[in-house]
């Protein structure tokens, strides 16, 4: 008798199932894998994306503060009972400055010497021409175009801007009429010739 015993193979069905167990097990792990890689990748991405808005966050703060650090503030100080008006910036000296007039007044552009400032020597006679008639007391404003230079560092800069002159005038005693300063206020920032003439255009005092 042969001792050798043939074993007769699986039915086709059992092998097709194993084939399948096989499969499903080799696409699990397939998507583990996969799930594995994706997740890795959102966390790079995520990682990234923090990175690149923090450095767009400082970005726009650094930008802020040189624009802050740069900006110009003028303050006018009213000096010799309103026959001056000192111009001063808290953060940043001023070297000189350029003043402009509306052209219709014909005052020639004004380069003050040592101190920035406006005189009211420059524009007295020709508004108290133009408020000659009625009352003697009378107020206004008269924009100006101001342009100053000044350092941020060792950096020398140039910032021109429009303001308004508030000015009064007063009758005296013994006759005759003064006209003095009494403050500035910012109409706006940037400016030009004709942006200052409309403005004139608006404030020009009425004959009366």
């Amino acid at each position: 008798m042969n001792g050798d015993v043939d074993i007769p193979d699986p039915p086709t069905e059992e092998k097709a199932d194993r084939a399948r167990s096989r499969r499903r097990w080799l696409t699990l792990a397939e998507i583990v894998a996969v799930t594995g890689v994706g997740i890795a990748g959102l966390n790079l991405y995520s990682n990234w994306a923090e990175r690149r808005d923090s450095a767009a966050e400082r970005s726009v703060e650094q930008s802020s503060a040189a624009q802050e650090k740069a900006r110009v503030e003028l303050v006018g100080t009213v000096k010799h009972d309103g026959k001056e008006l000192l111009l001063n910036d808290a953060h940043h000296d001023l070297s000189e400055a350029t003043i402009a007039f509306p052209q219709a007044l014909g005052i020639a552009i004004q380069h003050p010497a040592g101190e920035p400032a406006i005189e009211a020597r420059w524009f007295d006679q020709p508004l108290l021409k133009l408020t000659d008639s009625g009352a003697d007391d009378k107020t206004g404003r008269l924009p100006v175009l101001v342009t100053v230079r000044y350092f941020v560092g060792d950096d020398a800069r140039t910032t021109s801007a429009i303001y308004d002159v508030v000015w009064r005038t007063k009758g005296h005693l013994f006759g005759g009429r003064s006209l003095g300063i009494e403050g500035m206020k910012l109409r706006r920032r940037g400016g030009s010739q004709a942006a200052l003439d409309a403005a004139w255009a608006r404030l020009k005092p009425e004959a009366r």
